[in-house]
């Protein structure tokens, strides 16, 4: 059953930045290297000796409301221009630990491929059988990145490899591991843990 209540960890004093709009944006707290926790505590919707490598030949899938649907490698994403953050990331079941991330704001990434930015919903789906998906506003907040590194090296496995969705202003389970594609789209799409009654926006 879904948990009801918020979990207590905190982002600290939010700061805020203006949007393409003239509207204020609440932005995570970012920390110094010295406040990353260790060891990372791994997490994910089954245990870790369950974790699956990076399927041979993997591309990134770009699908729905795009101009460009040339699929990605790893190579192509880190061809972008790259943003590092060490932030929070805040458990549904009220633990939260700080962590580093590198890789490229997903707003660049849906203006690359010709994403409709009036579209509602960014969709994910997982090799690992996980899904989520966020609205477009939270997609174009400047710290969601599809993240290639974590703590300055390329992904390992079981932190998401060869990518992930890393978004630290929402609860943990929407930054979503080992992507396989993103869909831009007007249809609601659910996800893995919101169709079994998680808040789909989640934030924190």
């Amino acid at each position: 059953m879904a948990p009801t209540a918020r979990p207590r960890g905190s982002i600290g004093n939010p700061r805020r930045s203006g949007n393409a709009k003239g509207r204020p944006r609440v932005l995570a707290e970012t920390y110094p290297v010295s406040a990353i926790t260790r060891p990372f505590r791994f997490n994910a919707a089954y245990p870790i000796w369950e974790v699956r490598p990076v399927p041979e030949n993997w591309r990134l899938a770009v699908t729905g409301l795009v101009a460009d649907k040339t699929p990605w490698t790893v190579d192509r994403l880190r061809g972008l221009p790259q943003q590092a953050q060490i932030t929070r990331h805040i458990c549904i079941e009220g633990w939260s630990q700080i962590g580093q991330w590198s890789g490229v704001p997903l707003h660049l990434f849906l203006r690359r491929v010709g994403a409709d930015l009036r579209a509602r919903y960014v969709a994910f789906t997982c090799f690992d059988g996980y899904s989520t998906s966020i609205d477009m506003a939270s997609a174009l907040h400047p710290q969601t990145i599809l993240a290639l590194d974590f703590e300055e090296q390329p992904l390992a496995p079981e932190w998401g490899a060869p990518v992930r969705l890393r978004i630290p202003v929402k609860l943990g389970f929407k930054s979503a591991k080992n992507l396989e594609s993103i869909a831009v789209t007007n249809t609601y799409p659910g996800g893995f843990w919101e169709n079994q009654g998680y808040d789909w926006f989640s934030g924190v």
